[in-house]
């Protein structure tokens, strides 16, 4: 599998910008959805890039996270800053609210270091992505402040939840990412330990991908393959996995993989060593991604947050990116 980078993609109206793409999902349509860290939370483009508008000014905090499209075709936003993933229609009327808004479940969190977590949390504490599974339900990675996964039913009612702080099995280091595949398995980007965790419907751990590196996101395509965005570890820091980051040139730019349904990479952009990854085509801080029905690829980075103000790429890279299948 081939992937060019299409050049000039969004037609980003004039006035408009985003430091942070926060998340990005497509709809049945293909029209494209950007939950951004902007003035203009939520910007809607056509597959040719035209943009269409916007919604959820002063709805959102600086701090959303995720976006997902509903089999309904409705559009689900998560926002970590006050707590709540919430449920509207594409051009942004709500429809239904899950959490409790500015109202954190009680984690032992101190609202900075994800370390802090010491026990497990009812729904929510700064959550990061939503998943629609076959049946309707809806999973929830619960992440920067909790440790958990939490399962709705379609009328948003709490089932179950699971995880707790830890490496192990069925343990969470900041799950970030959360797809459902069309057999009901949960896949969760355990972020921080390098891992994504598949469990069953209900919550049973099956087994884990480590062929991966700090997991922010995963989306399936119609044939099951699995695409993941995936960050990297930055000097100064330390990988439970990997060890410390050091000042290695190959994990100096964020990376895109692509895997089968038993976890086998098929493809892989970016990551490579020596890579600028302010250089169009790579990767600064990808952190969300949808794929539509041709199998394109669109990637958001929240450059800003993760690269740009600490200093590893200048002012003015890309926060989003799309990729076209090569033929």
């Amino acid at each position: 599998m081939r992937y060019e980078f299409v050049e000039g993609w969004e037609q980003l109206p004039k006035g408009y910008e985003h430091r942070d793409v926060a998340g990005v999902a497509c709809d049945l349509e293909d029209r494209v959805f950007l939950i951004c860290r902007s003035d203009h939370p939520i910007l809607m483009y056509d597959n040719r890039g035209k943009f269409l508008g916007s919604w959820g000014e002063g709805d959102f905090t600086l701090r959303t996270h995720g976006i997902s499209i509903g089999p309904d075709n409705s559009v689900w936003a998560t926002d970590d800053g006050n707590h709540t993933v919430r449920k509207f229609t594409p051009s942004g009327k709500l429809l239904l609210t899950l959490g409790t808004m500015n109202a954190p479940s009680d984690t032992g969190y101190d609202g900075k270091d994800t370390r802090t977590v010491t026990r497990a949390g009812g729904p929510f504490n700064r959550p990061t992505n939503i998943a629609v599974g076959p049946k309707g339900d809806l999973y929830v990675s619960d992440g920067y402040g909790n440790c958990r996964v939490h399962q709705f039913s379609p009328a948003g009612e709490l089932k179950r939840s699971w995880g707790t702080p830890g490496q192990g099995p069925g343990e969470f280091f900041l799950p970030h990412g959360i797809a459902v595949a069309s057999d009901g398995r949960v896949f969760v980007c355990d972020r921080e330990n390098d891992r994504i965790q598949i469990f069953s419907p209900d919550g049973e751990y099956l087994s884990e991908w480590t062929d991966t590196r700090r997991p922010t996101h995963i989306v399936f395509d119609a044939q099951g393959r699995a695409y993941v965005s995936e960050l990297w570890w930055q000097p100064g820091q330390k990988s439970f996995r990997y060890g410390p980051a050091g000042d290695n040139p190959a994990i100096k730019s964020g990376r895109l993989s692509v895997y089968d349904k038993d976890g086998k990479v098929l493809a892989r952009l970016g990551g490579q060593p020596g890579e600028n990854p302010a250089a169009p085509g790579s990767f600064a801080a990808p952190h969300g991604l949808a794929v539509d029905s041709r199998h394109d690829v669109y990637v958001s980075e929240v450059t800003w947050t993760f690269a740009e103000s600490r200093g590893h790429v200048p002012k003015g890279t890309h926060s989003f990116q799309k990729f076209k299948l090569a033929s």
